[in-house]
């Protein structure tokens, strides 16, 4: 495949995936999905296995947190605490609507989802394309204010999840095609692609709650879900931590540029 045809790919694949949500219609969650499968209680807890595996979330986003914490400065630096700060906001989102599902909690679960999706979109973007520091930062704070507005057009358009949709599949589908167009790091392209399918098999899961359930017992699909997607966010931690001191870059960063032109 020629290098124009690899650069163009992902965003052939984003605009097919925008089209067939369009040609879709409206999405709307099915009829009673707050009715989740696990309803056992354990500790004065309802609904304990899937309020507890959220801390599988809350120990993901942490470590993601100390890496950052420790790690150099980098152009996509805000993007990755966006990611991270974002999981763990996953794990007390979550619990809260795991202990009382309905449709006025759900927002708290999908508003912390989206922008750890932003934030992970914004930090790709930002290596692969190279950008400046500044430039870096103003696309993860308009990704973060996309990501939260996605959820609230969820009430506006009466229910739809088309445009919330959009930024779960973005990870999934377009940003390992992009780190493939782009030649990153093969370890960065094998822990991205990882991280995608072991959110697609936490989405399947999802789907397959009761059935799950009903087959293992000690188990739900939606459990399943929870302890799957934090895996997949602990694996691009995990990608973090083993990143060189400085990745090298044929442009430099903002304060260098400034610290260059000083006198």
């Amino acid at each position: 495949m020629s290098p124009a045809l690899r650069r163009a790919l992902p965003w052939a694949v984003l605009g097919l995936v925008l089209l067939g949500l369009v040609a879709a219609g409206p999405v709307h969650l099915p009829p009673h999905y707050h009715a989740f499968a696990d309803q056992r209680a354990w500790a004065g807890i309802p609904q304990a296995a899937d309020v507890l595996s959220n801390l599988a979330f809350l120990l993901a986003g942490l470590w993601g947190v100390r890496v950052m914490w420790r790690s150099p400065e980098r152009p996509s630096r805000a993007a990755w605490w966006l990611f991270a700060g974002g999981v763990v906001a996953v794990a007390l989102g979550s619990s809260w609507y795991h202990l009382a599902p309905d449709d006025a909690r759900i927002v708290w679960d999908r508003i912390p989802i989206a922008l750890a999706c932003a934030g992970l979109s914004a930090a790709v973007l930002c290596e692969r394309f190279e950008l400046l520091e500044i430039e870096a930062n103003a696309l993860t704070a308009v990704l973060a204010t996309a990501a939260t507005a996605s959820v609230l057009a969820i009430d506006w358009l009466g229910g739809d999840l088309r445009p919330y949709l959009v930024l779960q599949l973005v990870p999934l589908l377009v940003l390992p095609l992009l780190q493939w167009s782009h030649a990153a790091p093969r370890q960065e392209r094998w822990a991205t692609s990882a991280a995608a399918l072991l959110y697609l098999l936490a989405k399947l899961c999802e789907l397959g709650d009761a059935a799950i359930l009903a087959q293992l017992q000690l188990v739900s699909g939606h459990t399943l879900k929870h302890l799957f997607s934090a895996l997949a966010c602990a694996t691009l931690v995990a990608m973090l931590a083993r990143r060189p001191e400085r990745r090298a870059t044929s442009r430099p960063l903002l304060h260098e540029v400034e610290t260059q032109a000083l006198p």
